[in-house]
């Protein structure tokens, strides 16, 4: 899911770890459910049946499976909290394997991998290739290749969405959405056509992420163009298409903390969970955890607001199960020379240990207060010539404002999404869809 962008506020406004997991107290007090729930696990059990579910009555026994913030909407400390009604039905764990091209560059190239600390305190990658950076990151640094992980996670050469869809909602439940088209491209480092990427050239970009608004007719026809580079020390180019100018502008980097119109993501949030200059970022190890996690499903033709618990947009089990994942647990922070007027203080992540998703994100302000909530709901896509994979780009996005009680959600339409050569004629000119300059070529 590709959500509105800062460049679009600017249009508008002018694994497998060696440690142990980590355990949380489940009450020993075990509550009765409703009658047709089926609640099959003692407390102390290392894993929840399928067919389980999980409900207010009985959240409890399996609070040691749920992130920090799963938890806290279940005690119901803050405005967003879990309905009465809710239901998260367990299904067995599903693991899709990764592509094979993608495995072969990681056997091929992952022990030339080096990790390269900079004079400002941040860190950088030498030997890179493509496939997993670190198959089994370890110190010193774990945390950050836990990070370059996910930054390195498999993605299709080009994805392509027609029709995406993105709701707010506020503490009165009231809603308004848009939609968008989405032109995701890999530009470096793709082992969709090889198992041994071609070596960038200096200078390389290493993907791009065109965006354009469709509804409200307002707004339509903003867009923008985000490049990410191969140089993880070289900060993001971020473009936005003004269509009362009929013309592109660039954007400042300042604007990256802004929320975006009417949304709760900032830019940072984006690429599926993060979208940061890397070399800029420092993480730490916190540990290995199972956690309940959607992954690996199809949404519903029109899942907002009917797939959903509202008003807190939380999925209902008529279009998604939930299983249990392995992920690493991190926590990110700006380096001190950058951490100035950054917009977090820190973000925790819990990443998981087979695809690198950020399942699910507590995000802290500048005063390391709680503020927000951010969990990415991966689908299956199918890959030609590469077969079903569970990728960034193609999920369903939640994020809860727990200090201004707001609420994000967005997603694809179904029979919205194309990959590599399936995608319309139109979507493959590259200039078009990957340079500033084709940004103008809009409403023309």
């Amino acid at each position: 899911m590709k959500v509105i962008g800062t460049l679009v506020l600017v249009v508008l406004l002018a694994v497998s770890a060696v440690t142990g997991p980590t355990v949380f107290a489940a009450s020993q007090n075990i509550i009765a459910g409703a009658p047709n729930v089926v609640d099959n696990a003692p407390a102390n059990a290392d894993s929840i049946p399928p067919g389980t579910i999980i409900t207010t009555q009985n959240w409890q026994n399996y609070r040691r499976f749920m992130p920090d913030g799963m938890a806290a909407l279940f005690e119901g400390k803050y405005f967003w909290k879990m309905p009465p009604d809710v239901q998260m039905e367990v299904s067995p764990t599903i693991i899709v394997p990764l592509p094979k091209n993608y495995l072969a560059a990681t056997e091929k190239y992952a022990s030339q991998v080096k990790v390269i600390e900079l004079p400002d305190g941040g860190l950088t990658l030498q030997g890179y290739r493509g496939g997993i950076a670190f198959p089994n990151p370890q110190e010193p640094h774990r945390g950050w290749k836990v990070l370059m992980n996910l930054w390195y996670r498999y993605a299709p050469h080009l994805l392509v969405v027609t029709h995406g869809w993105t709701c707010a909602v506020n503490s009165s439940g009231n809603s308004n959405c848009e939609t968008y088209q989405v032109v995701d491209r890999q530009l470096s480092f793709s082992t969709d056509l090889s198992s041994s990427p071609d070596q960038p050239v200096p200078g390389a970009k290493y993907f791009s992420g065109w965006f354009m608004v469709l509804e409200p007719e307002q707004s339509r026809y903003s867009a923008s163009l985000n490049i990410n580079y191969v140089d993880l020390s070289r900060p993001e180019d971020v473009y936005a298409f003004l269509p009362s100018l009929r013309r592109y502008q660039p954007v400042a980097s300042s604007g990256r903390c802004a929320e975006t119109e009417g949304m709760d993501w900032t830019a940072e949030d984006f690429r599926s969970g993060l979208d940061s200059t890397m070399a800029e970022l420092q993480a730490r190890y916190i540990g290995h955890k199972r956690i309940l996690a959607l992954v690996d499903f199809r949404a519903p033709d029109n899942p907002f607001p009917d797939g959903f618990f509202m008003p807190l947009v939380w999925p209902k089990p008529s279009w998604a199960k939930w299983q249990l994942r392995d992920v690493d647990v991190i926590g990110v922070r700006k380096i001190a020379s950058k951490a100035g007027g950054y917009c977090y203080g820190k973000r925790v992540m819990y990443i998981d240990a087979h695809n690198f998703s950020p399942l699910w994100e507590e995000l802290f302000d500048t005063q390391m207060s709680l503020w927000k909530f951010q969990t990415t709901l991966p689908q299956r896509v199918d890959v030609p010539g590469v077969g079903p994979v569970v990728t960034p780009g193609v999920d369903v996005e939640l994020i809860w404002d727990i200090q201004r009680n707001h609420a994000s959600a967005g997603g694809e339409s179904a029979g919205s999404v194309y990959v590599n050569e399936q995608a319309p004629p139109e979507f493959h000119d590259v200039a078009r869809y990957t340079t500033p300059a084709g940004l103008n070529l809009i409403m023309r």
